[in-house]
């Protein structure tokens, strides 16, 4: 299929829209809808709801309505095929049947198998053209957590660290704050925005104490708090307990004691026995996944960030580099050792930006691109 120059451009509208659902939508997808006339006049525009609120192309076809426009005969783009099952809300496709739409553009198929495909099917069948595959790497970016949870059954797991010129997260005395500097730190909680949940280990908790919430950006929905602590040693007056958002405890062989001070303070505990004792992070990821996690966003100390390293469970890293040098303290995560330069974890670099002072650089191991 040949896309033209204003199908792009409605396309890319779209995927604006999608963009400001980010903090809203999970665990749905971050979708965006632009209804367009036969001589391209935009008629009506939306993107996701949270869950249980309207889908992006119902929001359009409202915002058409409206505007007084009649969408009869026009076209939608779509950033993600319109889905063709009953969950929380009614089949999208069915709407824009419904509202006698001659054109779909879709920028990629749904991965979520209730749609993969059907929702295109229904429409072709209503007799209405659908094309697909206009700007797809693009949509699946901007949802890869979703993708990940539908085809892998895990989160897009993203480690984020801040470290000095020579890979120092912290001193030797553990001290931290501040490595970076305000840009690149509001820029992490743009990153902690798009998460499903944010998880730490229980040694930051008991070394930095954190909220590990979402402050220095805007957001309707606070991501879910995630601490693994085989014995569940985090104290019950810890920060991290407090609101806003929920608090999730994976725990190995807890204390019967402290599960109930810690369910006091309203933490959920979650059991995930592995070997010698610790907290099977892989059962981990499928239980969050099956909980609605398409991100999760890990800022752990070197030991727990080594961990999820070395059994390949981190899908992307967000570095956030500091022109300083801090000479002996502690690095990034802790694996290995390795014995050959050819065993190092290969990765690709996905971005470099400068933000103030800093550089923020992200990425990725051979093959996870995309999904």
């Amino acid at each position: 299929m040949t896309f033209s120059p204003a199908d792009h451009t409605a396309m890319r509208s779209a995927l604006a829209l999608a963009a400001q659902a980010v903090g809203l939508s999970e665990p749905n997808p971050r979708v965006g809808c632009v209804i367009t006339s036969a001589d391209g006049r935009v008629l009506g525009q939306g993107h996701t709801q949270q869950a249980g609120g309207p889908h992006a192309e119902v929001m359009a076809l409202r915002d058409a309505a409206e505007r007084g426009h009649e969408v009869r005969g026009a076209t939608a783009y779509v950033t993600l095929e319109p889905c063709s099952h009953h969950g929380r809300t009614p089949p999208c496709c069915d709407a824009l049947i419904a509202a006698g739409l001659a054109r779909v553009v879709a920028a990629v198929q749904d991965p979520n198998p209730l749609v993969a495909g059907e929702g295109a099917a229904r429409l072709r069948a209503a007799g209405i053209a659908v094309d697909m595959d206009l700007l797809a790497d693009e949509s699946r970016e901007l949802n890869i957590g979703f993708f990940s949870r539908m085809r892998r059954k895990r989160p897009w797991v993203r480690l984020k660290s801040a470290v000095s010129l020579d890979g120092r997260t912290a001193l030797e005395n553990g001290r931290s704050q501040w490595i970076t500097g305000e840009a690149a730190r509001t820029d992490g909680h743009l990153f902690r925005k798009r998460a499903g949940a944010i998880l730490t280990g229980v040694g930051t908790v008991l070394e930095d104490n954190p909220r590990l919430d979402v402050r220095l950006a805007e957001t309707a929905h606070q991501p879910l708090r995630v601490i693994v602590d085989s014995r569940l040693d985090t104290p019950s007056n810890a920060r991290i307990l407090e609101p806003p958002g929920a608090v999730l405890i994976y725990a190995a062989a807890p204390d019967k004691a402290q599960r109930e001070a810690l369910r006091a303070k309203g933490a959920e505990i979650a059991l995930a026995p592995g070997a010698h004792g610790k907290v099977d992070l892989a059962s981990l990821l499928t239980d969050l996944a099956q909980r609605g996690i398409n991100e999760l966003h890990v800022e752990a100390g070197h030991k727990l960030s080594g961990s999820f390293v070395r059994e390949g469970l981190v899908d992307e890293f967000l570095i956030y580099q500091a022109p300083k040098l801090l000479g002996a303290g502690q690095g990034l995560a802790s694996f290995g050792p390795i014995e050959a330069l050819d065993d190092a974890l290969a990765l690709r670099f996905v971005s470099i930006e400068r933000l103030g002072d800093d550089l923020r650089l992200i990425a990725r191991p051979p093959g996870r691109e995309h999904f």
